[in-house]
């Protein structure tokens, strides 16, 4: 045998894509699965050209599923963001685009029974430990794929996927506010340090000279811009507890900017060596909640809804997303419930991915 199998689905989930594996079929050793999903996408070359890799960060991830001993979750959603070129795998943050696919990959790999009509799926993000409830379209012991629901960033319409996230506060720092503060500033540049769903260091967009419309294509071609943020990043990685951060992918940045299409507020989100073509789910909660909170790099920047839950629109280079955020504003504090949103998925594919034997037998 040169080759080990390996069952996989393949499946856009939101606006990205990869392979969705059982726990089960893979081993168990973080160091020999990191060498088993470097080889599955083929990292270490731009077009990942030995794997089923797209090139791209949205299309380097990897989900791996398996049936949850939580009382409340039907299934534990493992992830792995899996780097293009550098032969490197993170396993500390999660991905809310690809969990997307995780109610609908669940029922297809029978780890969940599908109901008729709709089909109600409790994940535990095993990464940061967040709940989301998620209600797929099903029909005839199937998942329904075919809808009316779009999504910017993703051509044509699909069944709509219901994502409730729950308990997505200090998820990765244990803090909403890791440096205690609203505001910190770094480099001569006002931040704000958050962990709602995803980490994240956030700016104004005209602390770097930026408008904040600028496309994912014009930033990545601003290697001046870059080189400062990720200064700024790694120093804000120190101050929220969460040590060198230069070879991680978290915290993710996010800039903003006055909404010019409508929305509640502009924004581009990093991945953070690269633009996000449109948005991430898990960065869209963050961002949206430091709209909310009194006091952050945001405020003054958008006019917010008074009411609870309150429906923010953030807008990214290919359109925009809608975030429902549960929040409670009390004299003494600013609390955040939950977050919903609306994401659509699909299976492109099913069968047997292959890796070398030599980087696992199978055994």
């Amino acid at each position: 045998m040169t080759q080990t199998a390996i069952p996989f689905l393949f499946m856009r989930g939101g606006t990205s894509r990869g392979p969705y594996l059982n726990r089960a079929d893979l081993p168990e050793d973080l160091d020999q699965l990191t060498r088993v999903l470097v080889a599955i996408v083929g990292s270490g070359h731009p077009l990942n050209i030995d794997g089923i890799g797209g090139g791209a960060a949205v299309t380097t991830k990897v989900a791996m599923l398996s049936p949850s001993d939580d009382p409340w979750a039907d299934v534990d959603y493992f992830f792995a963001q899996v780097s293009v070129e550098d032969g490197l795998v993170d396993f500390k943050p999660t991905c809310g685009n690809i969990l997307s696919g995780v109610g609908p990959a669940a029922i297809e790999m029978g780890i969940v029974t599908a109901h008729e009509g709709e089909t109600p799926v409790n994940i535990r993000a095993v990464n940061t430990g967040a709940r989301v409830a998620a209600r797929v379209q099903t029909s005839g012991g199937a998942v329904v794929y075919e809808g009316d629901a779009r999504i910017d960033g993703v051509p044509g319409s699909a069944a709509p996927i219901a994502l409730q996230f729950m308990e997505t506060v200090g998820g990765v720092t244990g803090a909403f506010l890791p440096t205690g503060n609203l505001v910190d500033e770094i480099d001569d540049i006002a931040v704000t340090c958050m962990d709602v769903a995803m980490p994240m260091v956030i700016a104004r967009a005209d602390s770097f000279g930026l408008t904040g419309y600028e496309s994912a294509a014009e930033l990545e071609e601003n290697a001046a811009f870059f080189a400062r943020m990720e200064a700024i990043r790694i120093e804000a990685g120190k101050r929220m507890g969460m040590g060198d951060v230069s070879q991680s992918v978290t915290p993710k940045f996010g800039l903003l900017a006055p909404a010019t299409q409508g929305g509640t507020i502009a924004t581009r989100y990093f991945m953070p060596w690269k633009c996000h073509p449109t948005m991430a789910v898990t960065g869209a909660q963050c961002l949206a909640s430091c709209v909310l909170t009194p006091g952050t790099v945001a405020d003054g920047m958008a006019a917010t809804p008074n009411e609870a839950p309150a429906t923010i629109v953030l807008e990214h280079p290919s359109g925009g997303i809608e975030v429902v955020v549960d929040y409670a504003q009390t004299a003494a504090a600013f609390q955040i419930s939950s977050a919903g949103l609306v994401r659509t998925a699909r299976k492109l594919a099913q069968g047997s991915v292959f890796v070398p034997a030599s980087v696992w037998d199978g055994t």
